[in-house]
């Protein structure tokens, strides 16, 4: 079963877009809504590939299934 992570966004006061995965304590910024998205995912899918390099999390948890909480 693939791991499921969610992508929580939000918009500060000067209009950037910030992006949290929640179960892997990341977040990120972004010009843009899609910008924020995208650098969330990537950062996302190379903590998982570290996690499963060391052991920490099984293999078919790089086929990570992103929920976009908007």
């Amino acid at each position: 079963m693939a791991m499921k992570l969610t992508i929580e966004l939000d918009r500060e006061v000067d209009g950037r877009w910030i992006a949290e995965v929640p179960e892997l304590n990341v977040l990120l910024y972004g010009e843009t809504k899609p910008e924020a998205i995208q650098r969330a995912q990537s950062a996302a899918r190379e903590i998982v590939l570290d996690r499963i390099a060391h052991g920490e999390l099984p293999p078919d948890s790089a086929n990570a299934i992103f929920d976009i909480a908007a």
